[in-house]
């Protein structure tokens, strides 16, 4: 047998197994049903008064403990994050929810929303 006989013998086996599996594709549609469901609460999250209020304190919150606080974009999540503490605003069909990390483990998650005062969360992130 030749190599390129061998190498079509592979591909034809590769695509067979690749139909039979079905469940990788529906958990490639589910998530993209996730992300489409929440889109909207993604581009509200970037572009809401909220999250500017929300960065502007964090940096004032930092400049008063004398440490700096990182806020970073990771796709539609935005994290922020101060020593061994990270708090994740994730993008949800629901809303927003707000991940509370300490030590790279997740303590509790809350639904938040843009009429409360982002200072609160900030104070119970830091303190919690």
């Amino acid at each position: 047998m030749s190599f390129l006989d061998n190498l079509e013998n592979n591909l034809k086996s590769l695509e067979r197994q690749d139909e039979r599996d079905t469940s990788g594709h529906q958990r490639r549609e589910a998530d993209r049903a996730e992300a489409l469901a929440s889109a909207p609460w993604a581009e509200k999250l970037k572009t809401s008064p909220y999250t500017q209020e929300l960065m502007n304190k964090a940096a004032m919150e930092g400049h008063r403990l004398r440490a700096k606080v990182y806020m970073t974009w990771l796709g539609n999540t935005l994290r922020f994050e101060l020593k061994d503490k990270k708090l994740e605003l994730r993008p949800t069909p629901e809303g927003i929810e707000a991940a509370f990390i300490d030590h790279s483990q997740q303590i509790r998650s809350k639904r938040i929303g843009f009429d409360n005062d982002p200072g609160e969360l900030l104070t119970e992130w830091l303190n919690g």
